[in-house]
């Protein structure tokens, strides 16, 4: 495993140092005039830059200094188990869901359960990155993980609906700060070229943490109680922190917590925390529980827009510390990056969150079952995310994969609209595959592009962004995607009626439909055939719009 030398960094640099650590994109704006189209900077050269400009940058440095083999493994031990925390979380509910939904007798609960934690892992992610330039990687790490912990125990306990939801968005502000602060400390441990190793090693643990999580999500619910969905974290969140405390060295400034607080960008965090929570929410509510029209509805997304263009204002113009520097997105390279890692968000969690619904719902599986369907879309993923980062390190050159891999990602989710409505082994394996293997090749070489294109003391917030990024279109997906299979099944309501009658008709309407997933079983054969048909006619305008972002 290959070992990597710096000098060793400076004194850690109080707040009031920290006036160099935005300088609003003079290094961007040269970048950007440079490049007019998009253009590959090998990892290998630009890792060398920045470790040779570390030591005289100002904020938070840390030593790329020798580390045994045994300091690797245990600290990319413990950062992997953050990533598979966070990542375990988002789809371990995705197969309890119904009866979660059911023990609350919500039909709202199954999308409200699901779209907290990504709504407040959305709009939280921004503000870590810049929290922890000001009071250091290591301890906000370990916050984010008390956080993570704190929620997953309030959903193991409560009783009542609206606590428990708390509890789910208090887990998804944890994970985002885990998730997005894992990263940032790969790329303050790490040179630029080695980052694509370790970066892959994080990938597969996301992938296999996302496979399984269906898996065993299923399998606690069928043979424990959902409840065990949550209390499963509360051991690995406590050894995960104990492992962190003591063996990630990172420096830390010593910034007073007055100054600290001084120097966050509380108009930014507070801008874009509330701009996205109204989009998603208009969006979400749309439709559905609100007509388009309506004034709740209208409100929230236009407030939701004109929020987000004040953030950007406020980033731009005003800021001294921008949460999110507006230069990040200025050259061609990186915002070509930042595009390629929306769309693979977007299809990554849309297929991962509703192919477990079609499992159940028209394949008739059981949640466990259902989780062991979605493997031939998991395990694709942790191979070519392994494959890849070998790849990145040994040439240290990323643009060809991510070309191969939306072009496999594409092709695999326009042949999902031709899965049927009894089991087709071939179809399932073979789309379900190719579809895992365009995925996987495009986990790291966005983020390796960026920080390849910006300066060392950016890293962080590009880093920041793009996790803000990947959440924000793993939300829209989920909400959109929720909407669309809505509405898709109050479309198919005049013919569940004409067959099962009102009153069993308006368990599968709209948003009550995925939460009456059990019931399908307990029907007679053909009513069963006719709820499978509505599910099945709803799911296909899903996977439409799915394949569409990477058509473009």
């Amino acid at each position: 495993m290959s070992q990597t030398t710096s000098q060793a960094p400076g004194p850690a640099m109080p707040i009031t140092q920290l006036d160099g650590i935005n300088d609003r994109g003079s290094a961007a704006n040269q970048v950007c005039n440079q490049h007019h189209s998009v253009r590959e900077t090998p990892v290998s050269n630009l890792g060398n830059i920045h470790d040779a400009s570390s030591s005289d940058e100002p904020g938070i440095q840390s030593p790329k200094s020798k580390k045994t083999l045994l300091q690797i493994a245990t600290v990319m031990s413990s950062l992997c188990a953050c990533v598979f925390l966070a990542a375990l979380e988002l789809t371990i509910v995705s197969t309890a869901l119904p009866t979660i939904a059911a023990h609350f007798a919500s039909d709202s609960g199954y999308t409200w359960i699901g779209t907290s934690f990504v709504l407040a892992h959305t709009a939280s992610t921004p503000p870590w990155g810049k929290i922890s330039d000001i009071w250091g990687r290591k301890p906000i790490l370990l916050v984010a993980n008390v956080i993570f912990f704190a929620g997953s125990l309030v959903c193991a306990l409560v009783d009542d609906l609206a606590v428990f939801i708390a509890g789910r968005a208090i887990q998804g502000l944890g994970a985002a700060g885990m998730q997005t602060l894992v990263n940032i400390c790969i790329s303050d441990m790490f040179s630029q070229r080695d980052r694509g190793l370790y970066y892959g090693l994080t990938s597969i643990v996301w992938a296999v943490a996302s496979g399984i999580g269906p898996v065993l999500g299923g399998a606690l619910t069928d043979r424990l109680n959902w409840r065990w969905c949550f209390w499963i974290n509360l051991p690995i969140t406590a050894a995960v922190f104990v492992l962190l405390f003591f063996t990630l060295k990172l420096p830390s400034p010593n910034t007073p917590v007055w100054a600290g607080l001084k120097a966050i960008d509380w108009p930014g965090s507070f801008l874009i925390i509330g701009g996205t929570l109204m989009l998603l929410l208009g969006l979400y509510l749309g439709g559905v529980y609100e007509p388009w029209n309506s004034a709740t509805v209208v409100s929230l997304i236009v407030f939701g827009v004109v929020t987000g263009v004040l953030f950007i204002w406020n980033e731009w113009k005003l800021a001294e510390f921008p949460v999110l520097p507006v230069h990040l997105f200025k050259t061609c390279s990186s915002s070509s990056a930042y595009a390629v890692t929306f769309f693979h968000a977007f299809v990554f969690l849309g297929v991962a969150y509703y192919l477990p619904l079609y499992f159940q719902a028209v394949l008739l599986a059981s949640p466990l079952r259902s989780g062991v369907l979605l493997l031939p879309f998991i395990l694709p993923i942790s191979i070519s995310a392994a494959l890849t980062g070998a790849y990145i390190q040994f040439s240290g050159k990323y643009l060809l994969v991510s070309r191969v891999g939306l072009m496999i990602m594409t092709l695999g989710m326009g042949l999902m609209i031709n899965l049927e409505i009894d089991m087709n082994w071939a179809k399932l394996i073979s789309f379900q595959t190719l579809t895992g293997i365009g995925v996987g090749l495009n986990f790291e070489g966005p983020l390796l592009s960026v920080q390849a294109v910006v300066p060392h003391k950016d890293v962080a917030a590009a880093t920041t962004a793009m996790g803000f990024i990947r959440t924000l279109a793993s939300g829209i997906s989920v909400v959109i995607g929720g909407i669309l299979f809505q509405n898709g099944m109050k479309g198919e309501y005049q013919t569940l009626e004409d067959s099962l009658g009102p009153d069993l008709a308006s368990l599968f309407n709209g948003a009550s439909a995925s939460a009456s997933v059990d019931l399908i079983k307990t029907l007679p054969t053909e009513s069963q055939l006719v709820v499978r048909t509505a599910f099945f006619n709803a799911l296909d305008k899903m996977w439409i719009m799915v394949r569409k972002p990477t058509d473009s």
